[in-house]
This record gives structure tokens, sequence and C-alpha cells, in this order.
């Protein structure tokens, strides 16, 4: 053996002493998921409606008229006179089965039609949630009530505004 060799021989030694084999290769196994839902659609079936309201003379703070979600209506007698149909406004979403949607509608303003700078505000009273009881249609609906407040000096004159309804998947 020649010096060379016996010192290849013997760094080849060392390096098997001083440096462990490889552990052996660990295997695992994880689950892998996937959950794909229908994309939301939202309908609008029907408008609120809270009637004909008669301001009573006299003096007074504020006055309120409100339909709940569940359809409740509500006329402050002392103050106001309320007449006409009054009707909740009615949603129906769509989406995948067993989901959780959560509801947002911000208050609306609602705008005199014959003069755009008297306004009110409509306090919207809607679910926050539903959970969807079927795949697509038939979909579930909701409702949408709210309240307003009025004062004697209200001005005369029909008052519209628009939900700016959003659902999503919670």
């Amino acid at each position: 053996m020649t010096t060379r060799g016996g010192l290849l021989a013997i760094a080849a030694a060392w390096s098997v002493a001083l440096c462990p084999s490889p552990a052996a290769a660990v295997t695992q196994n994880a689950s892998v998921t996937a959950t794909v839902a229908k994309p939301l659609t939202l309908t609008a079936l029907q408008d609120l409606d809270l009637g004909t309201i008669t301001l009573k003379p006299g003096t007074w703070s504020s006055a309120a008229v409100a339909i709940s979600r569940s359809g409740a209506f509500s006329c402050d007698a002392a103050n106001l006179v309320c007449t006409g149909l009054t009707q909740v406004a009615r949603y129906k979403v769509t989406g995948s089965n067993k989901q959780i949607v959560t509801i947002s509608a911000p208050n609306v303003i609602l705008t005199n039609q014959s003069d755009s700078t008297q306004t009110l505000t409509l306090v919207v009273d809607g679910p926050g949630q539903v959970v969807l009881t079927s795949s697509g249609q038939p979909g579930n609906t909701f409702d949408l009530g709210g309240s307003i407040a009025l004062t004697p000096t209200a001005a005369s004159g029909t008052y519209q505004g628009s939900f700016n309804v959003t659902v999503d998947y919670q």
C-alpha cells in the first residue's frame, strides 16, 4: 500500500467513524380536504312599505313607525295616524346546502322625492345570518324590517331609499 493509498484508507475509516450514516427515512400521511361552495345569488322579492303616515298637530319630540322583520307593525298613535298596507322587504338567497350565510344591510337614507334636502333614516331590522337548507333552488328567504323617527316638522312627501344588502358565506 502506498502512502497516499494508506492516507485515503485512514481518511475513509475516520469519516465513517465521525459521520454517522443517515437515519432511515420516515413517511407520514396527512389527509387533505377542500370544501367547494356554489356561488351565492341574492334576489329581491318584495319592497318594504311603511304605508301612509299622517302627522297629528301639536308639539312633540319624536314618534316612531316600525315594522319588524317578522312583520309586526307599530305606529306611535299619540302623534301619528298610520294607514295603508305595510310589508317587510323580502329577499331570497341561494348557494350551498348547510352553509351559514351572513346578511348585512346598513341603515337606509330615505329622501323626500319633492325636496331632496329632506331625509329620514330607516334603522334596519335584519336577521344577521341564515343557514341554507338546500343547495341551489329553492334557496332561503329572509325579511328585513326597519323603523323611522318622525318629528312634527317633517316635510310632506314620499320618501324613498334603497337597501344595500350583502350576503356572504361565514
